[in-house]
């Protein structure tokens, strides 16, 4: 029985690792948020993109927080043309990996 709770730990462990090790984190400027109607509309619209896992706006700070699993990138033209369908200006991106 001692064994098979180091194994589940292990294996708990294991794949809490793997679920963090190699995403990105972009932090997204953005002019024109204002309300939590913006923020709605900003998260489903992130959340239609295959390997988004999480979207965080900020709305005093002007900021939208997306994580993104391994292998998913974000490119400053896809931003870019995603605000400006959302009716928002992209001001900058920065990105940083999880």
């Amino acid at each position: 029985m001692k064994n098979f709770f180091k194994a589940l730990i292990a294996l708990f462990l294991l794949g809490s690792l793997q679920a963090h090790a190699a995403g990105t984190q972009y932090d997204i400027q953005v002019n024109g948020l204002a309300c939590p109607f913006c923020a709605y509309n900003i998260e489903k619209k992130f959340k239609k993109i295959e390997g988004v896992q999480k979207v965080d706006v900020e709305l005093e700070a002007g900021k939208v927080i997306v994580d993104t699993a391994e292998g998913t990138k974000l490119t400053e033209p896809q931003l870019i043309k995603l605000f400006k369908d959302a009716g928002f200006t992209l001001k900058g991106v920065t990105e940083k990996p999880l």
